[in-house]
C-alpha cells in the first residue's frame, strides 16, 4: 500500500508541501485538509506561520479533562465538527475563523480505504478543475496579448504606409514642379529667340527701305506687308479644352479624346479596361519623354499633351 506521502505526490502536490503536510497532521485526510487550506500560500509563508503557531502553542495550557477521562478528539463548539488532532482543529480555525474548541472523549474512527479513495478522487477532481480553469485563463490572456500585439503592429504599419505615401506624393509633386519649371524656362528661351529674330527682321526691312530711298511711310508699309504675309499664329495650347491621344498598345492602336484636366492615371485606367493590359508607363517619341507612375497624378495639360499626342503604352 502506498504511503500518505506517495499518495499526495501521485495527486500532483508539491513535494515540500506534501512532506510538511504529513509531518504536521495525522493521516491522509488531515494532510489533504492541510494542503487544501494552504494551497494559495507559498512554502516560506507556510513555514513562517507554522513557527508562529508553534511558539503560541508552547505557551498555551491544554484544557483540563474530567477525572478518569482521556481526550481522543477535539470538537468545534460553533459548528460541531470533530477533529482527530490539534493540527486539524487549527486548520479548521484558520479556514472558518471559528475559535471556540473543546476536548472530546469521542474517538474518531480512521478513514476506510473506500473513504480514502473517494476523498482522493474528490481532491483530484478539484485540482483538475483548478488547473483547467488556469489553462483556460492562460489561453484567454494569450489571445488578448496576441490581439494587442497585432493591433499595435497594424497601427505601426499604417503609420509607416501613410508616411511613405506622403513622401511619394511630395517627391512626385517636386518632380512635376521641376519638369514644369524646365518647360517654362524652355518656353521663355524660345520666346526670346523669336523676339530677337523678329527684331533683326524689322531692322533688316528698315535698312532695306532706307537704301531704296523710301520714307518712313514706305518702311511702315514694308513691315506691315511682311507681317501680313507671314504664317498665321496657331491657337495656343491653353485655349484647348480637349486632348486627342493616339495610344499604341500590344493589342493595337486606340484613339481617345479626353478633357485636358484628365490625369494620366485615368488614361491608364481606360487603357487597362479596354485592352486588359496593366499600364506601367507611357512613352512619347517627339519630344522624347517617358511618363511613369510618378507622372500619373499630373493632368494632360500639365504634361504638355494638348491638343494631341502619340503615346506608346508599356
Amino acid at each position: 500500500m502506498a504511503s500518505d506521502l506517495e499518495s499526495l505526490l501521485e495527486m500532483g502536490f508539491d513535494k515540500a508541501k506534501a512532506e510538511l503536510a504529513v509531518k504536521e497532521t495525522t493521516g491522509l485526510q488531515g494532510a489533504l485538509e492541510w494542503l487544501e487550506i494552504n494551497q494559495d500560500k507559498s512554502f516560506d509563508e507556510i513555514l513562517a506561520t507554522s513557527a508562529v503557531e508553534a511558539e503560541r502553542d508552547s505557551n498555551a495550557e491544554p484544557a483540563a479533562l474530567k477525572p478518569g477521562e482521556e481526550a481522543h478528539s477535539l470538537v468545534c463548539n460553533e459548528c460541531g465538527k470533530k477533529f482527530r488532532s490539534q493540527a486539524q482543529a487549527e486548520f479548521h480555525a484558520s479556514k472558518t475563523q471559528h475559535l471556540d474548541f473543546a476536548e472530546s472523549t469521542e474517538e474518531i474512527a480512521p478513514l476506510t480505504e473506500a473513504e480514502k479513495k473517494t476523498r482522493l478522487e474528490e481532491l483530484r477532481h478539484k485540482l483538475a478543475e483548478k488547473r483547467a480553469g488556469m489553462s483556460e485563463q492562460d489561453k484567454v490572456d494569450k489571445k488578448r496579448n496576441e490581439e494587442i500585439r497585432r493591433k499595435s503592429t497594424k497601427e505601426t504599419q499604417d503609420v509607416k504606409e501613410d508616411l511613405k505615401k506622403k513622401e511619394q506624393l511630395k517627391e512626385a509633386a517636386a518632380k512635376r514642379k521641376e519638369k514644369q519649371d524646365d518647360i517654362d524656362a524652355k518656353a521663355r528661351i524660345k520666346a526670346k529667340i523669336e523676339s530677337d529674330k523678329e527684331d533683326r527682321r524689322l531692322r533688316a526691312e528698315t535698312e532695306k527701305a532706307q537704301r531704296e530711298g523710301r520714307g518712313a511711310l514706305g518702311v511702315a508699309q514694308a513691315i506691315s506687308a511682311s507681317t501680313t504675309a507671314g504664317p498665321a499664329e496657331s491657337k495656343p495650347a491653353s485655349a484647348y479644352t480637349e486632348a486627342r491621344l493616339r495610344l499604341q498598345t500590344s493589342a493595337g492602336n486606340v484613339q481617345k479624346t479626353f478633357p485636358v484636366a484628365t490625369t494620366l492615371f485615368e488614361v491608364a485606367a481606360v487603357v487597362t479596361q479596354e485592352t486588359g493590359t496593366e499600364v506601367q508607363s507611357f512613352t512619347q517619341n517627339f519630344p522624347k519623354k517617358v511618363f511613369d507612375a510618378i507622372d500619373f497624378g499630373a493632368t494632360l495639360k500639365e504634361l504638355g499633351l494638348v491638343p494631341s499626342a502619340l503615346l506608346i503604352v508599356k
